[in-house]
């Protein structure tokens, strides 16, 4: 039996609550009716609409049982040649979320140390009477 062959258009327009397709390891699936069922919210799926979901789907680590549903779900293969072109909306998250701890990261290298500085001076004062 041949498989259908999902193009990244089709992916792409089939992102909401009534018609929603996600690909997973080059198959795209369909759970539309699965949404409100996940133990995880309906956002967390909704996230991943008309992308890669992939790496989202190993990082939360899926039972033997959620991979057990997949098939049913089954739409076709994913067409060959378009995964360079999807970004997983996991991904960009996490890139934004890396973003932003460099940039605290950097302001701590800032604020620490002179606020272990001026410790030091407020405890030698006090404990001796002059700095």
């Amino acid at each position: 039996m041949a498989t259908k062959t999902v193009t990244l258009e089709e992916l792409r327009a089939n992102k909401t609550r009534n018609k929603f397709y996600i690909l997973i390891h080059g198959k795209v699936y369909d759970c539309t009716k699965f949404m409100d069922e996940h133990p995880g919210g309906d956002e967390v799926i909704l996230a991943e609409g008309g992308q890669d979901a992939t790496e989202a789907f190993e990082d939360v680590g899926h039972s033997d049982e959620a991979r057990a549903l997949l098939p049913d779900m089954l739409v076709g293969d994913f067409e060959k040649g378009t995964d360079s072109q999807l970004k997983s909306g996991a991904a960009a998250a996490q890139a934004t979320r890396v973003a932003g701890a460099v940039e605290q990261g950097s302001n701590l290298m800032y604020f620490l140390p002179l606020g272990l500085l001026g410790g030091y001076f407020a405890w030698r004062f006090y404990t001796t009477g002059s700095a």
